[in-house]
């Protein structure tokens, strides 16, 4: 219903004088004692600042003062014309003024027809006009009477609310609620006085919404993120942007919260029915009825709902019912807003749109960040730095950023954000970690495991590696619980399939852990922090509670004393990582729960006896010092390497379950022996072993294999002679410049899509290389032998990448045919090209239509570049010194990079027109970078009003343009 008045942004200009929201008009006689009197309580409950006449009251033949000063200072005016209204004179005199206060005023007037139509009192007929007749015939004074009259006609003509015979209570909450939605703001607040990037995301939620036909179904949105990021800031921003197109709104808060109180979900309910239909003497006696009751009195209506912070989906479902029969409890065009820190629970209610909250990015950061800190958008001098450590600690969550700056405004002492940001790195501010904290008391024990086990050590991890790690571990279940602790938002996966967490996520979990025992570090489930640590190992205080241990020293501070049998104190340690700690004697036992074995420097002739490795997963060896086996064995060096080698795969042979094995820096490694014996092996690494002369031929055919590296070898000569290994997807082989040829490729090998074999001394390319039908990057830089590549080359379709750089000997290429050419590179996104004789590089180019990146290194006979591929973005030219002509690129994107070191001037070409281009090294550094190059020609004839430029346009740049070395890449 029209509610007739002024608009909104008039009534803000007016909205400072009112001292009443309503004045009530009415004829006492008629309705005061009843009709009246339940509509100005049900007014008054409402909070509704509400005037009514004192029924003692003296009344002369004019207002008085005080009523009329009441009626010009009432926002509404509510007049209720019953039988006998027009028989008052008094009543009349108040609807006149009321009429005059809506033209000079503004004033809002809401017309109530109690027992009458409003027919009768537009024509002033039946009982009403009888009333009129007996009155008008009283009054003498004419001009009065049809100012009366006017204001009867006018105030019939205004939309209002006509009783009839309808149910009296249902009526008056009817008149209460359209009060409500003029007098009450139904926009809401925010806690922020200073939002940032908040309306770019306004406007992406818009541009979304209306591929939906408003009309004609339900609309859901689902905005999810971690505890802190903005979702219900959001959620108020996007609710108030859609207030005008909904008659009913709610804004449901907390549903998380009041839903954890007893019959808490009833009083969500009933809060909903009221906000929406003003039903405040409506009471729930069940969560079955509120629902019955919702469907009942709410299908009809469209209807703007926010359900704020919900973290259960029986929350959803009894507000609104299951959601295939939505359309049944909610009118169509209806618009609902779910916010939540659960993924899934938007997506087991089918909430098609759903949008994720990320965290701000560095620039917005900053802004909120100083905003709060300085009242201002930039660092105050001297405290920039600082500023951008909390801005790492604080990861782009609006709540820390709001937080921190907060606690720091007005400090001016350096030190003191100094120690404020080393104590937070420790423990973060309670007002953070309560709200983040949220999440993780929501979770499952499992899935609590889970999260405090990334927290302290696998953040950053792959999630197959974390998963093979936990997997079949007491209480651990990383198949189940690490998408649910994604789909809260405790973490989230890239695309390289990394474990990240928040950092104040991280620190959360860590109080935690160390709140399970603050005094004794040892009856802690993780250790990691180095104090806590070298206590444990150096004061024997290990416990059965132990179950990871990650020792990263401060430098200086790296020798531990490790005291005898403490680690027989942990035999439920399952993680044990070294990063740089000297122990002074080896461990001499070691827990056989151990999964991940990571120990750098480690000094002793093999592994603890004790040791069966038979849960090991991971074992990483860096720097495998040898220790002596004292005068009861007199050994040569060659015969003690050579038993130490023995010796230690002996030990490996029982590590049924190992995955992952890498040794760097081990002096005693001569061969790689048959790997048959390590049947789950997926990851082979081996660096830098000066010693390691052969690669058994058994690894060729391991089955299991997916990773391959074996870099700085240089003694390297024996590699198996064919490689037919259904898993393995990366091969890198670096460094073993004894090794002289590249393996038979087998048919099995159809996962395989990165081979980086370089810096080795093959001369040539077998022609089953063609087998590998899935390689997508082929690295073979540096091979200065390398002077064949097969015609079988092309039968690689998927291949991206080919690197041929630091191949100094001339390369025979395959004859092919310009299409059978241009075919193998449909795909080849970028090319790398060395020391070549060819004199033009060819205008065949442009049907390279997948080529991004294009480095051409001491061509030195190449003179021109006739045509650039069609979706070139980078180009790169060293020690051309030949090159003079380059071809148009005025038509490719501006995102092209061109990168020219060490050349000579040469000509850039367009049609006619010849543009000199030239790059000279002004820091002495190689390389100087263009990116968005523009040239404008002045002509002679304007080059004089060119001149009137001031001196910022003369130095006008893009940012983009203003790069450091590297950062092309």
């Amino acid at each position: 219903m029209a509610v007739q008045g002024a608009s909104s942004s008039s009534l803000s200009s007016f909205i400072h004088r009112w001292k009443y929201d309503v004045f009530l008009s009415f004829r006492g006689e008629d309705t005061r004692k009843k009709f009246t009197a339940h509509l100005y309580a049900a007014l008054v409950h409402q909070g509704i600042n509400t005037y009514i006449d004192d029924d003692k009251l003296q009344r002369g033949e004019e207002i008085s003062q005080a009523l009329s000063e009441a009626i010009e200072s009432s926002r509404i005016s509510v007049v209720v014309l019953s039988k006998n209204y027009a028989s008052s004179r008094w009543c009349l005199e108040e609807l006149a003024m009321i009429i005059d206060c809506r033209k000079t005023k503004q004033q809002t007037i809401l017309p109530v027809f109690y027992d009458i139509d409003p027919t009768e009192v537009r024509h002033q007929s039946k009982s009403f006009g009888e009333a009129w007749a007996k009155l008008k015939d009283k009054i003498k004074d004419e001009t009065k009477v049809q100012r009366w009259k006017s204001a009867l006609t006018e105030v019939a003509e205004l939309a209002g609310f006509t009783l009839g015979d309808g149910d009296e209570s249902k009526f008056i909450q009817e008149v209460v609620l359209k009060v409500s939605g003029i007098v009450k703001p139904k926009s809401l607040n925010h806690v922020s006085k200073h939002l940032v990037g908040m309306q770019s995301r306004v406007q992406d939620i818009h541009n979304k919404l209306p591929s939906v036909e408003v009309n004609d179904t339900t609309r859901i949105l689902g905005i999810f993120g971690i505890g802190g990021v903005g979702k219900t800031t959001l959620a108020k921003e996007i609710y108030n942007s859609f207030l005008d197109q909904f008659e009913y709104s709610c804004f449901l808060a907390n549903v998380r919260e009041t839903s954890q109180r007893e019959d808490g979900l009833i009083q969500l309910q009933e809060t909903l029915l009221y906000k929406i239909l003003g039903a405040w003497s409506l009471k729930v006696r069940n969560e079955d009825e509120g629902m019955g009751l919702i469907k009942k009195m709410l299908w009809s209506k469209k209807v703007l709902l926010v359900l704020d912070d919900v973290d259960q989906l029986f929350q959803v479902e009894n507000l609104l019912g299951d959601r295939d029969r939505l359309g049944d409890w909610l009118g169509l065009g209806s618009l609902i807003i779910v916010t939540t820190r659960d993924e899934r629970l938007l997506i087991n209610y089918n909430v098609h749109l759903q949008y994720k909250m990320k965290e701000l990015d560095h620039n917005k950061a900053l802004r909120l960040f100083c905003w709060n800190a300085f009242k201002n958008e930039e660092p105050n001098q001297g405290f920039a730095e600082l500023t951008e450590n909390f801005l790492r600690y604080a990861g782009g969550l609006p709540l820390a950023l709001e937080v921190l700056g907060s606690y720091l405004r007005k400090r001016e002492e350096i030190k003191f954000w100094e120690d404020a940001l080393e104590k937070y790195k420790r423990i973060p501010p309670n007002n953070i970690q309560d709200k983040l904290r949220i999440s993780y008391d929501g979770l499952e024990e499992s899935e609590k495991k889970i999260f405090l086990s990334i927290a302290c050590f696998f953040a950053g991890r792959r999630k197959k590696y974390v998963t093979n790690i936990l997997d079949g571990c007491c209480g651990f279940f990383p198949h189940a619980d690490i998408p649910i602790l994604r789909e809260k938002c405790l973490i989230t996966i890239d695309e390289y399939d990394r474990i990240n967490m928040h950092d104040l996520l991280k620190v959360m979990g860590k109080e935690i852990v160390r709140k399970e025992s603050d005094k004794d570090p040892g009856k802690c489930t993780w250790l990691w922090f180095h104090e806590d640590v070298r206590y444990v190992l150096e004061q024997n205080k290990g416990t059965n509670k132990i179950e990871g241990i990650l020792i990263d020293l401060p430098k200086k501070k790296g020798l531990i004393h490790l005291s005898p049998g403490t680690f027989e104190k942990m035999p439920n340690l399952r993680i044990l990582i070294n990063c740089n700690a000297l122990f002074s004697e080896p461990p001499s036992y070691f827990s056989n729960e151990l999964r991940v074995l990571d120990f750098k420097n480690y000094h002793g002739t093999s592994l603890p006896s004790n040791f069966n490795g038979k849960k090991l997963v991971d074992l990483r060896m860096t720097k495998w010092r040898l220790k002596s086996l004292g005068n009861k064995f007199k050994l040569s060096s060659s015969l003690y390497i050579s038993f130490l080698f023995i010796l230690f795969f002996f030990f490996l042979q029982n590590f049924q379950n190992l995955k992952f094995l890498d040794l760097e820096k081990c002096d005693f490694l001569k061969r790689i022996p048959d790997t048959s014996r390590l049947p789950n092996l997926e990851k082979l690494t081996i660096f830098d072993c000066n010693r390691l002369v052969e690669v058994d031929q058994s690894i060729g055919s391991h089955c299991k294999l997916i990773n391959l590296s074996i870099r700085k070898c240089p003694k390297l000569i024996s590699f198996p002679s064919s490689l037919n290994m259904r898993s393995l997807e990366s091969l890198y082989v670096h460094a073993g410049v004894s090794l002289v040829s590249f393996p038979e490729i087998g048919l099995e090998m159809k996962c395989l899509t990165w081979i980086q074999w370089s810096f080795t001394s093959i001369k040539e390319l077998p022609h089953s290389i063609g087998n590998l039908t899935e390689l997508q990057h082929l690295d073979l830089g540096n091979n200065k032998n390398l002077a064949h590549i097969p015609s079988s080359i092309c039968q690689l379709e998927n291949l991206i990448h080919l690197n041929l750089i630091g191949c100094t000997k001339r390369i025979t290429y395959p004859k092919l045919d310009s299409l059978t050419f241009t075919n193998w590179f449909s795909k080849v996104k970028k090319l790398n090209l060395q020391r070549e004789t060819f004199v033009i590089l060819p205008g065949v180019m442009d049907r390279f239509v997948g080529l991004r990146e294009l480095i051409l290194f001491e061509c030195d006979k190449l003179k021109k570049i006739e045509k650039l591929p069609p979706n070139i973005e980078v180009v790169k030219a060293c020690g051309c010194s030949s090159l003079e002509s380059f071809p148009d690129i005025s038509k490719s994107s501006d995102h092209v990079w061109l990168a020219f070191y060490d050349l000579e001037p040469f000509t850039l070409a367009k049609g006619s027109l010849q543009l000199h281009f030239q790059c000279r090294d002004s820091y002495g550094g190689p390389l100087v970078p263009v990116k968005r190059c523009g040239v404008h020609l002045v002509r002679k004839d304007e080059e004089n009003a060119k001149r009137k430029r001031d001196d910022d346009d003369e130095k006008y740049y893009s940012m983009d343009d203003n790069l450091e070395d590297g950062d092309e890449d």
